[in-house]
């Protein structure tokens, strides 16, 4: 990925990494470090452990198996302080040390991404807050790549739509405030859903706070409007249930939807790819079954061939890898060609490359053909199937004999799941006869406890019934968004995203798709167009969804640029149609200052687009978002960021009942 020519996303990861460890290195002599594990993989990211071991790190435990030792003096707790279960648990291995250990210890908690008042209280009633060293190390947006920022947090989506818990928009508004301060203001601030005002409105709140702790310093530039920032487009998860919820057909997605991918990596069974290279030098001999059972893979734009299939339509990912490897066979074959000593000496340079991409290789076969033997089943291709007649406007009750079979063939409780959610969220809701009757088979199927999982999945809108007055067939709403003015006045529009009407209005679904050569961002879903992304490009390629949607006339007509400065305009009956609260806010400077900053900046470079999602996003929108910023090559660019990675396996897990209650 190109680096963006002015948020640096590299510098916020060796901010973060510099925080780290300067925050170690406070902590005097050798230590062991217990860790959460939910964070392990954020400071894999910023960290390698060897580095940890220059910063004093002798040993390094989970919090969560509670076997940390006193092999050392100092011991440090790298914990999240946001959940009071995590600070309880902090609370009594500290307690358990102090009783067992026979050495003084030195204890250090290390907050992320913020020291709280619950996590005070606790350790305060268990009588060990006195007995600590306590900081914060305040991680906010963690680069995934350079076009990628996510919040560390481990269920985004369960917390805003189950647990009701707002912590992670207002760590989301921290996050995009820190941009601010070093960037400038985002110039205009647009959005689509309630949480997406909530943030806004957050964020126009620490801005004012912020002025207020400055003494309303106008002579500081970093509250200015920014010169490199075009604007902010905020998207609810909510607006669009449904696209997380459909199979996910990029490379990407499918290896997120076979094996899962966290914080680039994916654990993947030795059996599959083989073993690491290093412990292969170690034991060649024995079998991959038995040289340990998962095999971490990392999948980042560091490797090179993974940059170039990732965002591709699976479809096509075969004939990529078969062309990669007819390459590097000539390659290696034009060995025999060298003549002189140089000719030998330039292929002997290039040794260690080509056979870090020939692994690479190996290993990117070795997935897909793991990911075809799933894609060729008849259960994949009857999901498919089903969940394609749903997003294309076919009548759901013909879908629930098709359903009903899968029940009885025993797969998996979060593939029902997501059917079922699917329908309800572009259908809205199901019949309530029909409903009764397949939720009765899932208790049958599946256990009672899962009457539970399914009144989760009702709080959270996902699976409800439909009723006679359903908003999801009445359009309401009046003025669809403030497009022109600053003021930033949000309208209430429907209470239930409209599919019917926006499968049409935004032609989210094509139905030739060209995956070799694609022109549309439907490609990532072999035909379908997610809304979320379509709603981005209503902004910033207006006049490209105007000819897509109305035909080039209408785009002719229509306003001459694809700018954030005409807001929402032109589909002002659109966000009728689609849940929740629409906001439109110009933030202003003053006068003097932003002619000054705009001067000095120039107006020829590139600006940057900031599309955040709140409560996630998923591998195949990224994979659209950047399909639409290569349209804008030398023009604009666009970072992405969410308060996390999700998927439709991982919404409908958030609300499913783990426990049996004692059944046999």
């Amino acid at each position: 990925m190109a680096p963006h020519p002015g948020i640096d996303t590299d510098q916020l990861k060796e901010n973060a990494r510099k925080d780290l460890l300067g925050l170690l290195e406070g902590v005097r002599g050798k230590k062991n470090l217990v860790i959460e594990q939910s964070l392990a993989g954020p400071v894999g990211i910023l960290v390698k452990f060897s580095t940890l071991q220059d910063y004093g790190v002798d040993k390094v435990f989970f919090l969560e198996n509670k076997n940390v030792d006193s092999s050392q003096k100092n011991i440090v707790f790298l914990v999240g302080g946001e959940k009071p279960s995590v600070c309880v648990t902090v609370a009594e291995q500290i307690k358990q040390i102090r009783s067992t250990s026979s050495v003084e210890h030195e204890l250090s908690i290390i907050w992320v991404p913020r020291r709280t008042l619950v996590s005070d209280k606790i350790l305060e009633d268990a009588g060990v807050l006195g007995d600590v060293s306590v900081e914060e190390f305040s991680l906010r947006f963690l680069p995934l790549e350079q076009d990628v920022l996510t919040l560390s947090i481990e269920d985004p989506f369960g917390d805003i739509y189950l647990r009701k818990d707002p912590t992670s928009i207002f760590l989301a508004a921290q996050a995009l405030m820190l941009l601010q301060k070093k960037y400038g203001l985002f110039p205009r601030i647009l959005g689509k859903g309630d949480n997406a005002r909530r943030l806004m409105e957050l964020l126009i709140r620490m801005r004012a706070e912020h002025a207020a702790e400055e003494n309303a310093s106008t002579s500081e530039l970093g509250l200015m409007p920014s010169a490199i920032i075009e604007s902010l487009i905020v998207v609810d998860r909510g607006i669009d249930m449904a696209t997380p919820l459909l199979t996910q057909l990029t490379y990407e997605g499918l290896i997120d939807e076979t094996f899962g991918i966290k914080n680039n990596q994916a654990e993947v069974d030795t059996s599959i790819v083989g073993q690491a290279p290093a412990q292969a030098q170690r034991n060649p001999s024995a079998p991959p079954q038995q040289q340990g059972l998962k095999r971490k893979i990392q999948l980042d734009s560091s490797d090179k061939l993974y940059d170039q299939l990732r965002d591709a339509n699976f479809a096509i990912v075969g004939p990529l890898l078969n062309k990669v490897a007819r390459r590097l066979a000539g390659e290696y074959e034009s060995r025999h060609g060298a003549k002189s000593t140089s000719e030998l000496r330039d292929f002997v340079n290039k040794l260690p490359g080509y056979q870090a991409e020939q692994q690479s290789l190996k290993i990117h076969t070795s997935v897909t053909e793991e990911i075809m033997k799933n894609t060729q089943s008849d259960i994949f291709s009857r999901v498919l199937e089903v969940q394609q007649n749903l997003v294309s406007g076919s009548d759901p009750s013909t879908q629930h004999n098709t359903i009903e079979e899968l029940i009885a063939r025993d797969i998996p409780l979060t593939t029902i799941l997501r059917l079922l959610c699917l329908e309800s969220c572009v259908s809205g809701g199901i019949r309530p006869k029909d409903l009764d009757n397949l939720k009765r088979l899932i208790l049958h199927a599946y256990g009672y406890q899962h009457l539970l999982t399914l009144d989760a999945l009702e709080k959270m809108q996902l699976l409800v019934p439909r009723t006679s007055a359903n908003p999801f067939f009445i359009p309401v709403g009046g003025g669809g968004g403030g497009s022109g003015g600053g003021g930033g006045g949000g309208t209430a529009d429907a209470k239930a995203t409209n599919y019917n009407h926006l499968r049409k209005a935004l032609r989210l679904i094509v139905d030739e798709v060209n995956e070799q050569d694609p022109n549309d961002i439907a490609y990532v879903y072999s035909g379908y167009a997610p809304l979320s992304v379509r709603l981005v490009q209503a902004v910033i390629q207006k006049q490209h969804l105007i000819a897509l949607t109305r035909g080039s006339a209408a785009a002719t007509n229509g306003s001459g640029t694809s700018s954030a400065a005409h807001g929402w305009q032109g589909f002002e009956d659109v966000l009728r149609n689609v849940k929740g609260e629409t906001f439109n806010k110009v933030q202003k400077g003053e006068e003097a200052a932003m002619k000054a900053r705009h001067l000095l900046a120039g107006s020829g470079k590139e600006k940057t687009v900031v599309v955040m999602f709140v409560g996630g996003v998923t591998f195949t929108e990224i994979a659209a978002l950047r399909f639409v910023a290569r349209s804008f090559e030398g023009k604009k660019k666009l970072l992405i960021c969410a308060t996390g990675i999700i998927g439709g396996r991982a919404m409908v897990e958030t609300a499913i009942e783990k426990r049996d209650f004692g059944r046999k």
